[in-house]
């Protein structure tokens, strides 16, 4: 491990860093706008369909649909009121039998 590795190391810990420290010094007892809140709010959910959704088209390599049958699924059960447990576990029990049949 040279020093190109701990430079490395040292700046992605500071740009980690930066982005947690400056909200807590700068907003520190000041109330945000309820805009900018519910923006702030949503920005989770956003960023998970972004990391998620490319994976849904290449779950399986050539088999497009896959990846559909499963994410509707998912979608379905979490429409019907399920926690995380029954979607992780209605998803991967419908594609299971999905790749019986396939």
């Amino acid at each position: 491990m040279g020093p190109t590795y701990w430079w490395m190391l040292f700046g992605m810990a500071l740009v980690t860093y930066i982005p947690r420290m400056v909200p807590l010094t700068f907003l520190d007892g000041k109330e945000l706008p309820p805009i900018i809140s519910g923006i702030l709010s949503n920005i989770p959910y956003a960023v998970l369909g972004a990391l998620i959704f490319p994976a849904i088209l290449f779950v399986q390599e050539g088999n497009i649909l896959f990846g559909i049958i499963g994410a509707a699924t998912a979608f379905l059960i979490a429409f019907l009121g399920g926690g995380v447990m029954p979607v992780v576990l209605g998803t991967i029990g419908v594609l299971a039998i999905y790749s019986l049949f396939m």
